[in-house]
């Protein structure tokens, strides 16, 4: 895919980029697709899977009590807990807000952990990573950030979520889904979003204004982006998903290209 070739005039050290279809076709890859990045906050989308398979599994229900008083973890999942962004400190009651929170996914993690018995990283592994062939993808750390992956497992990934075989499709289509809709919020980078949508663990872009994917992207496509300078969306409209990583952190660059480089990937798809 030419388009793909935008990533050469991005200004960072290294860059890499694919996009797969639903049937798991891979479209076009540019760049060191096999080259390690931190993944940073696409981390969670992984994480929101593991946890959803230990839904499916038994080993946690959606609506049980987790984190804050008055918190479930699907709250934990879709960011509405109360808890702050980086801290352990409750800032509002649940489901009143969209607070986007880092401790939230660590408490998520630490709940499954808990009631699985297997340390997340490791309940990740056997649920999500191995079942799935993404051998080079590990979490140490965080469940909100401290994945390290590959274009070529998030690739993997992608064509899970856009057909699912490890989950009940029911599943995914709640998690790209809008829980509690209609809540304000900041999405992290881009300023306050009145809604805020999110699924469960996945953010939903709606009619958000700026946004990180692209003009032509469908009100439907879900995904997550990283501070790390890393995205993955998927839009169920054009029935397709797109994975860049880099190593240069979000900042004003990535707010300038990435939505250009969206619209030229949609483009190219449909034509």
């Amino acid at each position: 895919m030419e388009s793909l070739r935008i990533i050469d005039t991005w200004p960072v050290p290294t860059a890499a980029a694919a996009v797969v279809r639903a049937d798991g076709t891979v479209l076009g890859t540019h760049g060191p697709t096999d080259h390690r990045f931190p993944l940073a906050s696409v981390t969670k989308p992984l994480a929101a899977y593991a946890a959803l398979v230990a839904y499916e599994e038994g080993a946690v229900e959606l609506d049980e009590p987790a984190g804050p008083e008055g918190s479930t973890v699907r709250h934990l999942l879709a960011h509405t807990s109360g808890l702050a962004f980086d801290e352990h400190r409750v800032t509002a009651p649940p489901g009143n807000r969209r607070l986007y929170s880092n401790a939230g996914f660590e408490v998520l993690g630490d709940h499954i952990a808990k009631a699985s018995g297997i340390p997340f990283a490791e309940y990740l592994r056997q649920a999500v990573l191995e079942p799935l062939g993404m051998t080079s993808t590990t979490l140490d750390g965080s469940p909100a950030r401290d994945g390290v992956s590959t274009v070529d497992d998030l690739v993997r990934f992608a064509a899970e979520v856009q057909a699912p075989r490890l989950l009940d499709p029911r599943t995914v289509l709640e998690a790209q889904s809008v829980v509690h809709p209609g809540l304000k919020g900041v999405l992290p980078g881009y300023g306050h979003q009145s809604p805020n949508d999110w699924g469960l663990g996945f953010e939903i872009r709606d009619s958000k204004s700026p946004h990180w994917t692209g003009a032509s992207s469908s009100p439907a496509t879900f995904g997550h982006f990283g501070q790390s300078g890393t995205f993955l969306w998927i839009d169920p409209v054009a029935q397709v998903a797109c994975v860049a990583l880099t190593d240069r952190a979000f900042g004003p660059w990535a707010a300038e290209a990435w939505p250009p480089f969206t619209d030229a990937v949609l483009s190219e798809v449909a034509g």
